[in-house]
Protein backbone atom coordinates (compact mmCIF):
# COMPACT_ATOMS: atom_id res chain seq x y z
CA UNK A 1 0.00 0.00 0.00
CA UNK A 2 1.13 3.53 -0.76
CA UNK A 3 1.18 5.55 2.40
CA UNK A 4 2.55 8.73 3.92
CA UNK A 5 2.64 9.01 7.66
CA UNK A 6 3.35 12.21 9.55
CA UNK A 7 4.42 12.02 13.17
CA UNK A 8 6.21 13.99 15.85
CA UNK A 9 3.55 16.44 16.89
CA UNK A 10 2.75 17.25 20.46
CA UNK A 11 2.38 19.95 23.08
CA UNK A 12 5.28 22.35 23.42
CA UNK A 13 5.78 25.64 25.23
CA UNK A 14 6.39 28.86 23.32
CA UNK A 15 10.01 29.03 22.30
CA UNK A 16 10.31 25.27 22.21
CA UNK A 17 11.16 22.89 19.39
CA UNK A 18 9.68 19.87 17.68
CA UNK A 19 10.79 17.70 14.80
CA UNK A 20 8.11 16.33 12.52
CA UNK A 21 8.74 13.25 10.42
CA UNK A 22 7.08 12.15 7.21
CA UNK A 23 7.57 8.49 6.36
CA UNK A 24 6.76 7.05 2.96
CA UNK A 25 5.92 3.42 2.35
CA UNK A 26 4.98 1.62 -0.84
CA UNK A 27 6.93 4.09 -2.96
CA UNK A 28 10.19 5.99 -2.85
CA UNK A 29 10.44 9.73 -2.43
CA UNK A 30 13.07 10.09 -5.16
CA UNK A 31 12.05 12.75 -7.68
CA UNK A 32 9.14 13.90 -5.53
CA UNK A 33 8.49 17.33 -4.10
CA UNK A 34 7.58 16.80 -0.46
CA UNK A 35 5.68 19.56 1.26
CA UNK A 36 4.45 20.30 4.73
CA UNK A 37 1.09 21.98 5.07
CA UNK A 38 -0.75 23.02 8.20
CA UNK A 39 -4.29 23.83 9.12
CA UNK A 40 -5.14 25.80 12.22
CA UNK A 41 -8.63 25.64 13.75
CA UNK A 42 -11.05 27.68 11.68
CA UNK A 43 -8.47 28.46 9.02
CA UNK A 44 -7.63 27.18 5.58
CA UNK A 45 -4.78 24.78 4.99
CA UNK A 46 -1.57 26.60 4.10
CA UNK A 47 1.76 25.55 2.72
CA UNK A 48 4.63 25.76 5.19
CA UNK A 49 7.68 24.37 3.43
CA UNK A 50 8.71 22.04 0.64
CA UNK A 51 11.78 20.27 -0.61
CA UNK A 52 12.51 18.89 -4.04
CA UNK A 53 14.23 15.53 -3.94
CA UNK A 54 15.25 16.09 -7.55
CA UNK A 55 17.49 19.09 -6.98
CA UNK A 56 17.38 19.76 -3.25
CA UNK A 57 15.70 23.14 -3.58
CA UNK A 58 13.60 24.28 -0.66
CA UNK A 59 10.89 26.81 0.11
CA UNK A 60 9.60 28.32 3.33
CA UNK A 61 6.67 30.59 3.92
CA UNK A 62 7.77 33.93 5.34
CA UNK A 63 6.38 33.33 8.81
CA UNK A 64 8.62 30.29 9.39
CA UNK A 65 11.81 31.41 7.67
CA UNK A 66 14.77 31.18 10.01
CA UNK A 67 12.84 28.99 12.44
CA UNK A 68 11.91 25.86 10.45
CA UNK A 69 14.23 23.61 8.47
CA UNK A 70 13.11 20.94 6.03
CA UNK A 71 15.37 18.04 5.18
CA UNK A 72 15.22 14.76 3.36
CA UNK A 73 16.84 11.40 4.04
CA UNK A 74 16.46 9.37 0.87
CA UNK A 75 18.10 6.31 2.39
CA UNK A 76 15.41 6.22 5.06
CA UNK A 77 12.66 7.44 2.71
CA UNK A 78 11.85 10.18 5.19
CA UNK A 79 11.40 13.93 5.23
CA UNK A 80 11.75 16.00 8.37
CA UNK A 81 10.62 19.42 9.50
CA UNK A 82 12.66 20.82 12.36
CA UNK A 83 10.65 23.55 14.05
CA UNK A 84 12.39 25.90 16.47
CA UNK A 85 11.25 29.01 18.34
CA UNK A 86 7.68 27.85 18.14
CA UNK A 87 4.92 30.30 18.97
CA UNK A 88 1.18 29.88 19.48
CA UNK A 89 0.47 30.89 15.88
CA UNK A 90 2.23 27.67 14.81
CA UNK A 91 -0.50 25.62 16.46
CA UNK A 92 -2.12 23.49 13.78
CA UNK A 93 -2.48 20.03 12.35
CA UNK A 94 0.52 19.45 10.13
CA UNK A 95 0.28 17.30 7.02
CA UNK A 96 2.89 16.04 4.61
CA UNK A 97 2.30 15.75 0.89
CA UNK A 98 4.32 14.09 -1.83
CA UNK A 99 3.93 15.22 -5.43
CA UNK A 100 5.49 13.79 -8.57
CA UNK A 101 5.05 15.21 -12.07
CA UNK A 102 6.76 13.95 -15.16
CA UNK A 103 6.26 12.42 -18.56
CA UNK A 104 2.48 13.00 -18.45
CA UNK A 105 2.22 11.35 -15.07
CA UNK A 106 1.20 12.93 -11.79
CA UNK A 107 1.15 11.19 -8.44
CA UNK A 108 0.07 13.00 -5.32
CA UNK A 109 -0.23 11.56 -1.83
CA UNK A 110 -1.33 13.01 1.48
CA UNK A 111 -0.52 11.70 4.90
CA UNK A 112 -2.71 11.92 7.96
CA UNK A 113 -1.88 14.94 10.04
CA UNK A 114 -0.05 15.32 13.29
CA UNK A 115 -1.20 17.92 15.81
CA UNK A 116 1.20 20.57 17.04
CA UNK A 117 0.04 22.65 19.99
CA UNK A 118 2.14 25.55 21.21
CA UNK A 119 0.91 26.74 24.56
CA UNK A 120 2.13 27.61 28.01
Amino acid sequence: DVQLQASGGGLVQPGGSLRLSCAASGFTLDDYVIAWFRQAPGKEREGVSWISNSDGSTYYRDSVKGRFTISSDNAENMVYLQMNSLNPSDTAVYYCNADYRGFGVRRNYWGKGTLVTVSS
